[in-house]
């Protein structure tokens, strides 16, 4: 995360993740909270019967996505989220590589209109995440600058099975460090840092499998207190990660989790 750069025009290689967007149980109640949280402007774009998707933006550049989760997808048990999306050359090749690592597609790959394909996969631990291959649309216009989001960790129980599938479906290099107690993979795209992963300490309880997005802030503690007053939850209150930065995990009104960092200056 220390390694995280600003880019005014970023350029996502395949393998990179370009895109967070929140599935949520209200849609405007949502826009209302991450509004007032990271001062982001907010655009409807309907997209079908009673379906709205809404473009989150920074400085007048797309930061991220929501929408209102369908009375479907609500009976099927599927809770707010945020999905991080990864950037590929061709979703159906991915897509395909990806049952044969042992993955799982929830959603097999699809047109986006005229702005890109995708595909919903779950890896073989049970985390879900997307593939996005770019037409018209490459990702977030602004990324690694506060209130936008900085970095994607995985938590999962099976590190090493995690591991081999995201290594073998991307490319992506491992460099493994120890942050005191805990084991925390780097997942390397060439030399750049792609994302992160751990396998949660049984403190932690029974966490499910997942993709945690954070979003990088100029306080921490500030922004967790926000947070709070604005109806959200702290999950994990303010810690540092000594070479990194000082971080949060906080759950939004209706229940989508994130993370927010205060990254250390980059000398």
């Amino acid at each position: 995360m220390s390694e995280a750069r600003m880019q005014e025009t970023p350029q996502y290689a395949p393998g990179t993740f370009c895109w967070v967007e929140l599935g949520t149980s209200n849609g405007n109640a949502g826009k209302k909270f991450y509004s007032e949280l990271f001062s982001w402007d907010t655009e409807d774009y309907p997209t079908g019967p009673n379906m709205v998707y809404t473009m989150l933006r920074l400085d007048g550049k797309d930061v991220g996505g929501l929408y209102q989760l369908t009375d479907e997808m609500t009976s099927q048990g599927v809770p707010p989220h945020w999905l991080s999306y990864v950037s590929a050359n061709n979703a159906d090749e991915t897509a395909a590589k990806v049952k044969e690592q042992g993955g799982a597609l929830i959603k097999e790959p699809f047109d986006v209109m005229d702005i890109g394909r995708m595909a919903v996969v779950q890896d073989p631990t049970g985390a879900v995440f997307a593939i996005w291959q770019p037409l018209k649309h490459q990702g977030a216009g602004i990324v690694n600058v506060p209130n936008s989001f900085c970095w994607n960790e995985l938590a999962t129980k099976d590190t090493k099975r995690a591991g081999e599938f995201y290594s073998n479906l991307f490319g992506w290099g491992k460099k493994v460090q120890q942050m005191g107690p805990m084991t925390y993979t780097s997942f390397m795209n060439g030399e750049r840092p792609a994302g992160g992963m751990y396998e949660p300490p049984p403190e932690m309880g029974n966490v499910p499998p997942h993709w945690l997005v954070y979003f990088a802030v100029d306080d921490c503690d500030a922004k967790a207190a926000k947070a709070s007053k604005l109806g959200g939850k702290t999950l994990t209150p303010p810690m540092d990660i000594p070479g990194t930065g000082r971080f949060a995990v906080i759950q939004d009104p209706q229940g989508a989790a994130f993370g927010i960092i205060k990254l250390d200056q980059i000398t």
